[in-house]
């Protein structure tokens, strides 16, 4: 692996952020993001994974073996040493890992055996219990549990799977399609022939569904990106990722759950693979995409920004910090400025 050597420090007028580039040390593209206290770790391409031990500062490259094939879209990190990996892809090469010994060891927790299914993210309401969302197979969402910690996955039953539309899917471009709060609320974002949200305030044995105004209609199209502050706090952001420089509608919000996703003012919009909120209350928002990285305020009392950027995936390590991953192994810190 080459190592990736990037200089350049970026000085943006995003409401006075710094993007600084960091030396990830490997050439995979970089999807997933997760940050545990000063543990980050990152996933992607030919069973890629990078951790930062130190906040950041020094990033550590490795490759699963045997996984040389596989692109890992998400990681779920409960700490330096523990994290799951999921890996995206048509038939067997959807599959999720363990490791409770910082990457040393490797256990497959699952390998998807539906030629049809394709797995998109996962996410953890705390270290045993986690849920996976992945494409229709005959006409209904792939939702799998675990209530162990990973050592058993389950699909669950046709009747707590959401019907799905002719050609809906979920997007695997950020391990963000999904979003979990507190013990028990679930929220997955769709796209294809409609930008939907379905949410379920009893770990997926149950499910509502709201159409929200997102751009959408083509297979590239509709919401990629879903998260939450609290139960009725949420983003949502999306667009079309073969046209990225479309001017939305690719940002939405919520305040009642997600029954309700109202398009926030920010112009031009792009297209944003990954969204997270930001600030000491939450107030802020970030947005980042192939094309830009955005910087806004919720309350409209920050004037919206955004520069270039190519970025997949992002994470909040802190109340004004955060980390995004994108193609060629580029990793950025992000500050924003303190209150």
């Amino acid at each position: 692996m080459r190592p990736l050597r990037i200089a350049l420090i970026l000085i943006a007028n995003l409401a006075s952020a710094q993007t600084t580039p960091l030396d990830s040390h490997t050439t995979a593209d970089l999807r997933g993001v997760s940050a545990i206290s000063r543990a980050i770790w990152a996933s992607g391409t030919h069973g890629t994974y990078v951790r930062s031990l130190d906040g950041g500062t020094t990033w550590i490259p490795a490759q699963m073996p045997g996984a040389e094939g596989v692109d890992f879209r998400d990681v779920e990190a409960f700490s330096a040493d523990e994290a799951f990996l999921l890996a995206a892809g048509p038939g067997d090469q959807s599959r999720i890992y363990k490791t409770t010994d910082a990457g040393q060891h490797w256990a497959l927790q699952f390998t998807n055996s539906d030629p049809k299914g394709f797995y998109d993210c996962f996410a953890f309401w705390d270290r045993n219990h986690g849920i996976a969302v992945g494409d229709p197979v005959d006409g209904r969402f792939e939702l799998l549990t675990t209530d162990d910690g990973g050592a058993h996955w389950a699909q669950l039953p046709n009747a707590s799977r959401p019907e799905a539309l002719p050609r809906e899917g979920a997007f695997a471009a950020s391990g963000t399609c999904i979003a979990i709060e507190g013990s028990d609320n679930v929220w997955f974002a769709t796209g294809g022939p409609a930008a939907r949200v379905f949410r379920s305030t009893d770990r997926g044995r149950s499910w509502k569904v709201t159409e929200t105004p997102l751009a959408h209609g083509s297979d590239s199209s509709g919401i990629f990106s879903i998260a939450f502050l609290d139960p009725k706090h949420g983003l949502i952001a999306g667009g079309d990722y073969q046209h990225p420089d479309s001017d939305g509608p690719n940002l939405a919000s919520t305040d009642d759950g997600g029954a309700t996703w109202q398009l926030l003012p920010v112009h031009p919009q792009f297209y944003f693979s990954a969204i997270g909120f930001f600030g000491t209350r939450g107030e802020d928002f970030l947005a980042v995409g192939s094309t830009h990285l955005l910087a806004s305020n919720l309350s409209a009392k920050m004037p919206s920004s955004a520069i270039p950027a190519t970025l997949n995936a992002l994470v909040r390590a802190g109340s004004n910090d955060a980390f995004a991953v994108g193609p060629k192994g580029r990793i950025v810190h992000i500050t924003l400025p303190s209150k």
